[in-house]
């Protein structure tokens, strides 16, 4: 573990220390509703009920597991894109689960040679593991588009992180 969080300082530090390369913000504002430190995790969580007659089984079936060794910080976002607007190139030290409240969002990945766009609208939801995963996220209509974000990262790192384009999209 604690490889992996000097690998993500290191990261961090080397994205930072070029900001002449990173892209650029436009048409999107982040803003944080609520954040809060924790310590050490370590949360089991399971959810197994006996198949009932006429039910759906798939349903009744959950588990859980987060770990995590030294503090963390977890924020809530709130994320605002004009039409047209995009995230720039970034990446997170920690995992997001994030809920599309309004509108429309394309999500580009950074290791993708294709560029293949996912969209996502209100209702929808996606997962950004984080961890030096280099995304941007679009606003590609003619209508505004907004995010709720929970994100839990690293106590210390910055919660998001700018990087340089990675070559794969046009734009």
């Amino acid at each position: 573990m604690r490889k992996t969080l000097l690998g993500i300082v290191v990261l961090a530090s080397a994205l930072a220390g070029a900001p002449g390369r990173a892209t650029e913000a436009k048409g999107f504002k982040g803003m944080t509703l609520a954040s809060g430190p924790f310590e050490d995790l370590d949360l089991f969580n399971h959810w197994f009920l006996p198949p009932s007659p006429g039910k759906n089984h798939r349903h009744f079936l959950w588990y859980a597991h987060l770990r995590t060794r030294g503090a963390s910080d977890l924020f809530v976002q709130d994320n605002t894109w004009d039409p047209g607007g995009t995230t720039g190139w970034h990446t997170h030290p920690g995992a997001s689960l994030i809920i599309v409240t309004q509108g429309t969002v394309t999500v580009y990945d950074g290791d993708d040679p294709d560029c293949t766009p996912r969209v996502y609208t209100a209702g929808e939801t996606l997962v950004d593991s984080g961890g030096g995963h280099v995304h941007l996220i679009r606003n590609e209509t003619s209508a505004g588009a907004k995010t709720i974000a929970v994100q839990l990262v690293p106590h210390g790192p910055m919660r998001r992180i700018d990087a340089p384009s990675p070559g794969n999209c046009p734009f």
